[in-house]
């Protein structure tokens, strides 16, 4: 059965009377409504071929998702939203993008964390998870039959900023944070991400709060903000849809001005709204899987 958000988190996600009005006459002009976190998670969930650990705590899990067939396959690593908080969403959220790859001949390395409403969660803690969790697909990729020469990130909303993250992780100077032998990702996909902790500390009113992303930089911003961590050389695609409330283009296109070295590639899909994004039957996720596939040479 599908983990449910708590309905007090549903509701500060939904649109307001004003946007329900906005989204109303934009139903009368013909244009079809955005998805709900329920359109999404009250469908049957698939479920991965297996969960693995890479920590003690209940939270530091893996659900590995294997194509059929023999050889070695191409595989992602994800991560899921939430506000960066495990009240608001775990890893299942993206089950159903998960079981899409899968069915394409695409493995899914699909990473739980702690987030910050948890012992631990924060900073240092929540990109610790993510930095082992991540390294891990390089070390066991072979027992799974995954490939390791060209791996790409996927990450939706605080995900997305935790994907971006990990791109930059290799120019980091020494530390915990950075480790030995950090992952390189080819490739790094951010689903309607949050990648600006520091900008996040300022928007009072939006769903997540300003407290999370507070947590989550702990005023380290060189060490976990994206547009303020070195860069490196990773591609970066940032889908966006035009009727996202949680994450719209212009969070994209004030990232993107923020940086010095890099020049990620902003792909927009109008008509669709955050939950889109992790939808396997939605135009966004569409777009998404393709350029996975091109990649890997899958298509």
């Amino acid at each position: 059965m599908p983990r449910f958000w708590p309905l007090f988190v549903i509701f500060a996600l939904l649109p307001s009377c004003g946007d329900q009005a906005e989204e109303t006459q934009m139903a009368d002009a013909g244009e079809t409504a955005i998805m709900e976190w329920p359109d999404l998670l009250e469908r049957e969930q698939p479920q991965p071929d297996a969960t693995i650990k890479y920590g003690d705590d209940p939270l530091q899990v893996i659900d590995i998702w294997r194509p059929e067939g023999r050889g070695a396959k191409p595989a992602v690593i994800m991560i899921h939203g939430g506000c960066w908080q495990t009240d608001i969403a775990e890893r299942d959220i993206m089950n159903w993008i998960a079981d899409d790859l899968r069915a394409n001949g695409v493995g899914v390395w699909n990473i739980e964390y702690r987030g910050v409403d948890r012992d631990g969660g924060g900073y240092p803690g929540t990109f610790e998870d993510i930095a082992l969790a991540a390294d891990m697909f390089v070390a066991q990729a072979d027992a799974y039959d995954f490939r390791t020469d060209k791996i790409i990130g996927i990450g939706h909303s605080a995900g997305g900023h935790l994907t971006l993250w990990l791109a930059n992780r290799l120019a980091m100077p020494a530390g915990p944070l950075r480790g030995d032998a950090p992952v390189k990702l080819d490739l790094a996909i951010s689903q309607g991400g949050l990648p600006d902790l520091r900008e996040g500390m300022k928007r009072d009113g939006h769903p997540c709060g300003t407290e999370a992303p507070a947590k989550m930089s702990a005023g380290e911003f060189a060490l976990t903000s994206p547009p303020e961590m070195a860069q490196t050389d990773v591609r970066q695609v940032l889908f966006h849809n035009t009727r996202d409330k949680i994450a719209p283009p212009e969070f994209a296109q004030r990232y993107i001005g923020l940086l010095k070295d890099a020049e990620p590639q902003l792909i927009e899909t109008g008509s669709e709204g955050h939950v889109e994004l992790v939808a396997p039957d939605s135009e966004s996720w569409k777009r998404q899987r393709a350029l996975i596939l091109k990649e890997y040479g899958l298509k």
